[in-house]
């Protein structure tokens, strides 16, 4: 090797050893980065010259990768719209939610939080993207393989909501005591889809020894109690206790529908559980505690809820991400993906933590967590990042060594060049 091949192998060197104490410094100044995948690099030796050739040279180039496929440790947060994916894929993220220039891209970083706008947005400022679904958590996109199914996850548009009521279930001792003829009345409460109370009243008349017929009237506004606020459809109900106080039968079935609510809300129908036949969950018919003849311990439960505000966002372990009302109501919005790619080390590094698709990775494929080989989502946590602060002092005192050793040949070689040229002189 000639004088000038020694002296450009070894500037080769400082150039390798300079890109790697570069991927330490990232490193080390990234160990505290959500979802960082530490880069590493590796050299590769250069050979000019035919085979046998006595005019070969050889030089060092570096490159570098990053393990996307290493797992960084899962700690818990108290942000309840930052997650984390447990083993391998990417959130879908865009960097545009309007779409006018949007571009998908991937990213493990789940630090998202909602901004000014209603949308979920990570700390590098991506947007998260999801499938819009009903409220039950279905889907609504018709293929969900494809990426145009996804949208930006905007909770700006959410408002109040509020609950009508399918089912109310009463319990009450209705006294065996009570004289053949006797009408004993109650009530109970609904809510219609509008989130407005109403007033359902009951009266129960004992038609014979251990049966009692059940009317209900329309019922009014729970605000003021005087104005009728509906029609009610159903009823009168036979009621029949057995002899020792249980539920007998009824018939027909409880269940009517109020129509023509005053409110503007839409009909509902609902069902009224007493109790199981045979049991005494429910209405019973044992003997009054009381002088005063009348329904006793009457106790009533419906599953309606009056309109209330959005007062929280949280993402559970199946990706769904759930509008919590502070009526008590939850309702589903969107579903979120999890990419995986066949090759992830692929992945063009487009900033920070987030990465663009190309043919080294393979085609994306969209999954629900846990399905497809997609790992598995950790609600109200982050993935840390993969950098080992002792493995990176340890690769950089060997860089170190590496580049003070060529700087020494370089050296070396000067001062032969100067020889040389004294000596030509």
């Amino acid at each position: 090797m000639s004088l000038s091949a020694a002296l450009s192998t070894a500037v080769s060197g400082l150039t390798a050893q300079s890109r790697a104490l570069s991927a330490i410094s990232e490193n080390i100044a990234n160990s505290s980065t959500t979802a960082y995948k530490t880069t590493d690099v590796y050299f590769q030796a250069l050979v000019s010259g035919g085979k046998g050739s006595s005019t070969s040279t050889s030089a060092v180039t570096a490159k570098s990768s990053q393990a996307m496929s290493v797992q960084g440790t899962v700690t818990s947060t108290s942000v309840a719209t930052n997650v984390a994916i447990q083993d391998a894929g990417f959130f879908v993220v865009t960097s545009d939610p309007a779409g006018a220039a949007s571009e998908d891209m991937y990213t493990r970083n789940g630090s998202f939080e909602t901004n000014a706008d209603g949308y979920l947005i990570n700390t590098e400022g991506f947007y998260l993207m999801g499938w819009p679904t009903d409220a039950e958590g279905n889907v609504l996109a018709s293929n969900t393989n494809d990426l145009t199914g996804l949208s930006a996850i905007n909770l700006s548009s959410i408002g109040g909501t509020a609950k009508a009521t399918t089912e109310i279930e009463m319990s009450a001792n209705v006294p065996a005591d009570a004289a053949v003829g006797a009408a004993l009345t109650t009530s109970m409460q609904m809510i219609d889809s509008l989130g407005v109370s109403h007033t359902v009243g009951q009266t129960w008349t004992k038609t014979a020894d251990n049966t009692w017929e059940l009317t209900l009237s329309d019922p009014v506004l729970t605000s003021d109690g005087t104005t009728q606020s509906g029609t009610i459809n159903g009823g009168p109900y036979t009621v029949v206790f057995n002899t020792d106080g249980s539920l007998g039968s009824v018939t027909p079935a409880l269940d009517f529908t109020v129509t023509g609510f005053s409110s503007g809300a839409a009909d509902s129908a609902v069902s009224l559980d007493i109790g199981e036949v045979g049991g005494t969950d429910g209405v019973t018919q044992y003997a009054s505690t009381s002088s005063t003849i009348g329904l006793e311990d009457v106790q009533t439960e419906q599953d309606g809820a009056l309109y209330g505000e959005l007062s929280g966002i949280s993402i559970d372990s199946d990706g769904l991400v759930t509008a919590n009302f502070d009526n008590g109501i939850s309702l589903a919005i969107y579903q979120i993906p999890i990419a995986t790619f066949s090759n992830p080390n692929g992945l063009t590094l487009v900033s920070g933590t987030t990465y663009d698709e190309n043919s080294a990775a393979g085609q994306v494929h969209l999954n629900l967590p846990g399905e497809g080989g997609a790992g598995s989502l950790v609600a109200s946590a982050l993935e840390g990042s993969t950098t080992d602060i002792a493995t990176e002092f340890n690769k950089m005192i060997i860089a170190q060594q590496a580049y003070s050793a060529a700087s020494q040949v370089v050296s070396s070689a000067s001062d032969m060049f100067d020889s040389l040229i004294q000596a030509v002189r």
